[in-house]
């Protein structure tokens, strides 16, 4: 609609404007146009300045948005992480593979998950705590994930522990994160007891916010507990820094390979996963910076344009300046002023 009015609009103007024109005069060169003649003009170029401006900051606006989320902190270290689907014959001999692959000098460490690191897959209602209003419906973000999920992603410890096997407990244990830590309000969280479907988990950690979904929005409150790795579907694991990443993945397809034969050697580098969720703000940014550049080009045009018809109109005045000692500066400062004024 907007382009069609657009277009309705500037073939109107010309034709209305031409139209009105007395043909005997313009024959005879004795047509001048009206005080206000210029106004259309005026109009137009201020217009095309202001959508340029516009759009200028616009693009500004997002490329610092960008800039924000990509140095916002995202709770864990994402470089030589790995992501891939859990198959069924991975967990079936999981620790297994687990100390294989870590006695081969391919990984650090390998963990299991409900979700990649880089989304969320479960949210789940269901959750009671003292002082809970009970009218308040809650669904949290949760993710079931392995003892050593911890220490492959390395999110930050700010209060209590993190899993451990050494704790038969923490089957029944919750690690929050910041976000979950305001929204709970507890006096004191480690130890505190949070109910989900009517079975009582305690506190045992809390940790900075880990970035799952977009970089763009707040981390919502989230809860980790762990579990069997037979419920889980996602594997991710830690490179060792000092292999070749290469190398290391030859070794992991290779001992994989041993329990899924059928099954594609699929991953993802987390932090390829994490810098696509940048992608549509950049291509967005991208694209307003060219429509930017193109609309400073129409407008100098149609500003080089008007000046050039001014000084047209106003050639006699300008000789008889120049006759009369005018120099060269004061006359581009007497056609420019009018110019400058509507640009600013």
């Amino acid at each position: 609609a907007f382009i069609l009015i657009t277009g309705l609009v500037a073939g109107s103007y010309p034709a209305l404007y031409l139209s009105s024109f007395q043909p005997l005069k313009v024959l005879k060169g004795t047509f001048r146009v009206g005080k206000f003649a210029a106004v259309p003009r005026k109009v137009l170029v201020v217009t095309q300045f202001t959508v340029s401006v516009m759009l200028i900051i616009g693009t500004i606006i997002i490329y610092q948005q960008i800039k924000h989320a990509k140095n916002r902190p995202i709770g864990y270290s994402k470089n030589g992480l790995v992501n891939m689907n859990l198959e069924k014959e991975v967990r079936e001999h999981f620790e297994a593979i687990r100390n294989e692959l870590k006695n081969s000098g391919a990984i650090v460490e390998m963990a299991a998950s409900n979700s990649p690191l880089t989304s969320v897959w479960n949210t789940n209602g269901g959750f009671d705590w003292e002082g809970k209003d009970p009218n308040m419906s809650v669904d949290f973000p949760n993710n079931n994930v392995s003892f050593e999920f911890g220490k492959v992603v390395q999110w930050q410890i700010k209060e209590g522990r993190d899993f451990s096997r050494e704790f038969a407990t923490d089957s029944a244990a919750f690690i929050l994160n910041e976000s979950a830590a305001k929204f709970l309000n507890f006096k004191e969280p480690i130890g505190s007891t949070l109910k989900w479907d009517g079975q009582n988990y305690t506190i045992i950690g809390i940790i900075k916010d880990v970035m799952q979904e977009s970089p763009f929005y707040p981390v919502r409150p989230t809860l980790y507990h762990t579990g069997q790795v037979d419920g889980m579907f996602n594997l991710i694991m830690k490179l060792h820094p000092n292999r070749n990443a290469k190398q290391s993945l030859v070794n992991i397809e290779q001992v994989l390979k041993r329990y899924t034969p059928d099954v594609p050697f699929d991953f993802k580098f987390v932090d390829e996963e994490f810098g696509n969720k940048f992608k549509f703000e950049e291509q967005v940014g991208q694209l307003a910076f060219y429509f930017a550049i193109l609309a400073i080009f129409i407008s100098c045009l149609g500003l080089f344009g008007m000046a050039s018809f001014v000084a047209e109109q106003r050639t006699k005045e300008i000789g008889i300046r120049k006759v009369l000692g005018a120099s060269v500066t004061n006359l581009w400062g007497l056609l420019s002023k009018e110019f400058v004024l509507l640009v600013l």
